[in-house]
């Protein structure tokens, strides 16, 4: 009906019941929306006479790094991902080819790294957390320091899926956003050199091991839509800045 009423010539869909870490208690509702939802978006866009529809998978869709070594990889490697979440999303990069092959829609998939800002609170948020509660002044404490992630700033990754969506055809069916691969104990480093008096403590020295995919070639994603990501140092100032003012703090310098 919205799609009937509005008449779009290019929809986004992002909606997605991210998990609580650890958990997978909601198999049914995320079903429901996670698989339903994004069927029902792709169905609703080919009915409709909608041809351009990009939409979210993840990193997720990999797994783990330990899947592949010390090496980088690309949209072209298989999947390993076997959360319920990343199950769920390669699913759609699976119902998406459909749609592709079958009715000639121009269907674009985009492949989002660890999203960071400074209202993250589901999904992979332990590097949120590394910089959120040490702005506001509290302290905060993770399992272990060597583990790795692949943050991407929110108004990065925003910007990605305007650039994607106002194409109408992509080169490829699904596109890795990439991002600043980086640890906790490095991430936590660079928040001490603008909040010196952070209280960021690790149980555990190591876990580089438990890393999911870090090691991720976008070059697909940059060298065709023309995009630049903002320096990451200067992302972490920035959510830094805003979660200080929204709690009446003094902002810091850069």
């Amino acid at each position: 009906k919205a799609i009937l009423e509005t008449k779009p010539d290019r929809i986004i869909n992002l909606a997605y019941l991210l998990p609580v870490v650890g958990s997978e208690d909601r198999p049914h509702q995320d079903t429901r929306l996670n698989i339903m939802g994004m069927d029902n978006c792709f169905e609703a866009a080919r009915v409709c006479g909608v041809n351009r529809v990009v939409y979210a998978s993840s990193i997720a869709v990999s797994g783990q790094q330990s899947n592949f070594g010390d090496r980088m990889t690309t949209e072209d490697d298989p999947m390993h991902g076997t959360s319920q979440y990343a199950v769920h999303k390669i699913f759609n990069e699976f119902q998406a080819s459909k749609y592709i092959e079958n009715y000639g829609m121009a269907i674009t998939g985009i492949r989002p790294a660890n999203v960071t800002g400074p209202d993250k609170f589901r999904g992979s948020v332990d590097h949120v957390r590394c910089i959120t509660q040490p702005a506001r002044g509290e302290p905060v404490n993770f399992p272990h320091k060597d583990i790795m992630r692949l943050p991407i700033h929110v108004e990065d990754i925003a910007e990605a899926f305007v650039r994607v969506s106002l194409s109408d055809s992509s080169h490829y069916p699904v596109y890795n956003s990439g991002g600043h691969a980086i640890s906790l104990g490095d991430l936590a480093g660079m928040v001490k050199e603008f909040l010196p008096e952070s209280q960021i403590t690790f149980a555990d020295e190591g876990g580089r091991e438990l890393s999911g995919n870090y090691m991720v070639d976008n070059s697909r994603l940059i060298d065709e839509f023309e995009i630049t990501y903002a320096p990451f140092r200067q992302r972490v100032l920035e959510i830094i800045n805003e979660i200080r003012l929204d709690s009446g703090l003094p902002v810091v310098a850069g």
